[in-house]
This record gives structure tokens, C-alpha cells and sequence, in this order.
């Protein structure tokens, strides 16, 4: 059910260091970092084996901020997603669309909860 999840670091450099080191065993690397300039100027990089599953972005407040990231088997299911959510009182986080800078047919909407956490619906699926 979940696609991948995000903590939020307070020191990019000593954090990207602990996670290199503690992941290695586990053939765990830093697959991608998302350029500053879809982050809003923050680093963020996700690490994994076959696609990044584990994501690290760099913030001021570390406090309760949260991003979980639920598979969907087709982009269909991702828009209805976003569609129920906005309309159960969520707050647009980036509407359905493609995401290339992610990966090519990463497919996924972002929508804030009641209580501030980024709730994601992702399709991994070619159209």
C-alpha cells in the first residue's frame, strides 16, 4: 500500500552522512535528488534500491510535518484521489500530473490533511 515515505532533517550534510553510512549494509543508496528549484530552494533526495522509497528533505522546523505516499494502480485511481480529498476539506500540495523529474511515468497528486501532512497518491504505470 505505501509507495514511499519522508522525514524532514534539520542538517542536510550530517544527515546525508548518517543515511549513506547506515544504508550501505542494506545496498541502500541516494537514487535521486530533486533539483532545488522544484523544492522551493530545500534539498531533498530519496534513497532505495529499484526506485527511491525513502526520502529526506532538508528544514528549519523538523517538528510534526509527515509525507506518506500511497500506491495507486492507475493514474484514474490517482485523480479520483485528488478529487475526494479536495472535496473532504483537503489543501491543494500539486494537483494530479506527471512528475518527471522524479522519474518518466511518475504519475501523482499531493494534497495537505486536516492536520498538515503532505498525503500523496502515486501510479508508477506507463499511460
Amino acid at each position: 500500500m505505501l509507495d514511499h515515505v519522508g522525514i524532514l532533517v534539520a542538517d542536510w550534510t550530517k544527515s546525508r552522512a548518517f543515511y549513506d553510512a547506515a544504508f550501505a549494509p542494506l545496498g541502500y543508496t541516494m537514487l535521486a535528488e530533486v533539483p532545488e528549484q522544484f523544492t522551493g530552494g530545500v534539498k531533498v533526495g530519496g534513497y532505495g534500491k529499484g526506485h527511491p522509497d525513502f526520502w529526506l528533505t532538508e528544514a528549519k522546523d523538523t517538528g510534526p510535518g509527515r509525507h506518506y505516499a500511497f500506491v495507486a494502480e492507475t493514474r484514474a485511481a490517482v485523480d479520483a484521489f485528488y478529487a475526494a480529498a479536495m472535496a473532504a476539506g483537503g489543501r491543494d500540495n500539486g494537483g494530479p500530473g506527471l512528475r518527471p523529474h522524479y522519474s518518466e511515468n511518475y504519475y501523482a497528486a499531493f494534497v495537505f490533511d486536516p492536520d498538515g501532512n503532505n498525503i500523496e497518491m502515486v501510479c508508477h504505470a506507463p499511460r
